[in-house]
């Protein structure tokens, strides 16, 4: 005989049927499964008497790619079927799809992604022509809730059409193709016994056909396309195709992880095969009956227990709608959408804002309607699969159960406090760090520092339940086989990429410190500084470099000040920072952020000159310039300005400086600066003001008293003066803003000097306290002047 091809929907109780009663009907010699190939020597492991869900989770790393897959199974996958049921009738059972790894599976996370969803067209046509809304109400109609009689040969016709003539992508006909090559080699080793081939029914014509005639579709080896290691035969000893081995220096691995129904759901987002894992568990044990029952009454237990008002009338009046729909739409049983619909029926009332979810297979929104969530969460199932105590795990398994026992984290506590100037305590630390990092849960920081130069010296951390601990851990296992290295690799590929913006690279220094940097790689400090040459947004980049330099300079728990990571990351950041500055360009108004990155630079020159690559004289130059760059925007003007100041020797005061427009040397007075620069009006001034301010506050006024305090402020007093009531009003919000620089002493130090320049006694305290907000009161002073001169004009006003 010849081999037997069944086409199957993964996670299809209708499907997983058939394969068992195919398979105990033709007793097989060889049953084929779609499936990572590199499995079949550890098949025995997969069998070993797993509570299911569980998945097959493949990992690949190399210098150019990372990628993760999952082929999860359940009680109903038809591939799990066939696995069983084959190696309960003594057949050899193998699987025979490329390895996880492969370019095939490129950008693919679940091996199980249907198909179909990606060529729609022949299945939006068929669902048009049974009126219903989506391929999983299609599904149902034909074949779900049907007799099981004919079964196959509707499958057949369904994925005749569904593939049509539509010509697969490379990725598909390089699969395709090395699944065929398995078909022949066991039809060849049969002895005349049937081979059963179970595969997802979008490549049942094409291995067919493929089969049939001999022929071997896809790239070849040597082209070096999607196709490499599907293409040219290759022959392993014992008569099977050669499985293809990773390339050279390339990590790649598989083990078996617990899964959920819950991300088997593709409510949840998980969009390939059957979705409603709970509910088709159901009609896979008891039938579509029972499951419609068991469904009607889950909804109505969830929402009572949410303390949402369900009757036993409402009850009822779900079931009848439930039965009725049914018969109306023909169906000899209740199908999923009978019931959900029945239910939506009976227990919406409102106007819905989005269909039902069932309708398009899309994920509920925030807002969405508490029934509508409690039928899709009753739908999904809350199991967690287990894995046999004997099933094999990753060296990191082994590795964080060792380093909980060294560091005591595996008592009964369920609450760690932790002083982090502690040596014990800081290891426990980093241990815990890690596994957060990892995204491994089973610990939860309530309490700690915050960044770089939170004073915060303990940590507190509590124990909370996890049931997806065991299958984050295993697949946390794909960065490495120690704890500290798999951290290391996880934060280096965080840096990874054009979406590894500034504010994703401050928290990877921040956690990289957490973590331990003395235990961490090489690679993560190399990535960190390449990172930061790179990054487009200085604001956010000034973040980076102000928590690299507060480590830098103060860390006494961390170990890491002057340590190779800061001083990397100081030196990248220092010298991208300037190149962004001195081209940047905008309009009106104070871009505080950008400012605190030039305070950064300053302070990286002042305070960690040390790593730099640039001198401070070299970085005072590119201050003058662009403080003398007309196009710059005011604010950034005035910051560099303030730069200059801060790092150029020679004096100090405002008189000798020069004016944003290249005023000489020496030449100007304190009128002429604040005249050139307020040639813009007063928010030009106020914005240029904010920038001097934010970076030589206490260079250019002395603190807030003295000569040159007194200098600046008789000068600014001057020209605030001097604007009219409109200039004034216009330029309140950014004069306020700059002087908003200085604290709390220093303001009222100026009140003092304005005080006196007006022989005026007085609290200068007093000055600084209004009963509101000053810009409203000069707003109503302004509009009472309004309204005065217009009762004047009209000779309303009273006259006394």
């Amino acid at each position: 005989m010849s081999a037997v091809f069944l086409g199957v929907r993964h996670h299809s109780p209708a499907c997983a049927r058939l394969v068992e009663r195919t398979i105990g009907e033709l007793r097989p010699a060889h049953v084929l499964v779609e499936g990572p190939a590199e499995m079949n020597p550890r098949l025995d492991e997969l069998l070993l008497g797993h509570e299911l869900p569980v998945a097959v989770f493949s990992h690949y790393r190399d210098g150019e790619r990372a990628a993760t897959s999952w082929a999860p199974l359940c009680d109903y996958s038809p591939e799990w079927v066939a696995l069983r049921a084959g190696r309960a009738a003594g057949a050899e059972v193998r699987f025979i799809d490329l390895p996880a790894w492969h370019p095939a599976f490129a950008e693919r996370t679940n091996r199980y992604a249907d198909a179909e969803v990606r060529y729609a067209e022949a299945t939006d046509r068929l669902c048009a022509r049974f009126a219903v809304d989506s391929p999983d109400a299609l599904w149902d109609r034909l074949f779900e809730v049907e007799p099981d009689e004919g079964l196959g040969e509707r499958l057949d016709a369904y994925f005749t059409l569904v593939r049509g003539e539509a010509v697969a992508d490379a990725r598909d006909r390089a699969r395709e193709s090395y699944m065929a090559r398995w078909v022949r080699a066991a039809v060849r080793s049969a002895g005349g016994r049937p081979v059963l081939v179970v595969t997802g029914g979008f490549h049942q014509p094409a291995l067919r056909a493929l089969v049939a005639d001999g022929t071997e579709e896809g790239g070849h080896e040597e082209d070096g396309g999607p196709a490499h290691g599907g293409g040219r035969s290759v022959v392993g000893a014992d008569g099977w195709p050669e499985v293809p081995a990773p390339p050279a220096g390339a990590l790649a691995g598989s083990f078996l992880v617990p899964y959920s129904f819950r991300r088997l759901d593709s409510f949840s987002g998980y969009q390939s095969g059957m979705p409603s894992p709970g509910y088709y568990q159901q009609v896979w044990e008891e039938g579509p009956e029972a499951a419609a029952e068991g469904l009607l009454r889950a909804v109505v237990e969830r929402l009572r227990s949410r303390r949402y008002p369900v009757s036993t009338a409402d009850l009822v009046a779900a079931r009848s709608l439930s039965q009725g729909l049914t018969a109306l739409r023909g169906h000899p049983s209740p199908a999923r959408i009978d019931v959900l619909d029945g239910l939506a029926g009976a227990l919406i009332t409102d106007d819905l804002e989005a269909p039902l979810p069932w309708t398009s297979r899309s994920t509920p929104a925030a807002g969405t309607h508490p029934a509508v969530v409690e039928m899709v969460a009753a739908c999904s199932g809350a199991r967690v699969g287990r894995l046999h105590p004997d099933t094999p795990a990753p060296p990191l398994v082994h590795d964080v159960e060792a380093e909980l026992d060294r560091s005591g984290l595996r008592g009964r506590d369920t609450v760690y406090r932790l002083d982090l100037m502690d040596a014990r305590d800081l290891g426990r630390s980093r241990v815990l760090h890690r596994l957060r990092v990892l995204g491994v849960p089973g610990h939860e920081r309530t309490e700690g520092p915050r960044h770089g130069i939170d004073p915060v010296s303990t940590e507190r951390w509590e124990h909370v339940p996890a049931p997806g601990r065991d299958a984050a851990l295993v697949e946390a296992g794909a960065y490495g086989g120690t704890l500290a290295e798999a951290a290391a690799t996880a934060l280096a590929e965080r840096t990874h990429g054009g979406s590894a913006e500034a504010d994703t690279l401050a928290a990877v220094l921040f956690d990289a410190v957490l973590c331990g940097v003395g235990g961490l790689s090489d690679d993560l400090l190399g990535e960190l500084a390449a990172r930061v040459r790179v990054l487009k947004s200085p604001g956010p980049l000034g973040d980076v470099l102000s928590t690299a330099l507060g480590l830098w300079r103060h860390d006494q728990v961390y170990g890491v000040a002057r340590g190779p990571l800061l001083a990397s990351v100081i030196d990248g950041a220092t010298g991208r920072l300037l190149w962004l500055l001195e081209g940047a360009r905008g309009g009106p108004g104070v871009d505080v952020p950008r400012l605190r990155a030039v305070a950064a630079v300053r302070d990286a020159l002042l305070h960690a000159a040390g790593p730099l690559s640039l001198s401070r004289g070299t970085v005072a130059g590119i201050a003058l310039r662009i403080s003398r760059d007309a196009e710059a925007p005011d604010d950034l003007r005035g910051a560099a300005f303030g730069l200059h100041r801060a790092l150029a020797d020679g004096p100090r005061d405002v008189h000798d400086v020069h004016d944003a427009h290249d005023a000489p040397s020496g030449t100007g007075d304190p009128a002429s600066v604040v005249r050139a620069v307020a040639a813009g009006g007063a928010s030009t001034l106020g914005d240029w003001l904010a920038g001097l301010f934010a970076l030589a506050r206490e260079e250019v006024t002395g603190g807030g008293a003295g000569t040159g305090a007194v200098s600046l402020i008789e000068v600014l007093d001057l020209f605030v003066g001097g604007l009219s009531e409109d200039e004034f009003l216009s330029g309140l919000p950014a004069l306020r803003q700059a002087f908003a620089y200085f604290p709390p002493i220093e303001r009222e130090r100026i009140a003092a000097v304005l005080l006196e320049r007006r022989a005026l006694h007085g609290s200068a305290r007093g000055l600084l306290r209004t009963t509101a907000d000053p810009l409203l009161l000069a707003r109503a002073r302004s509009l009472e002047e309004n309204v005065s001169r217009v009762l004047a004009r009209h000779g309303l006003r009273d006259a006394s």
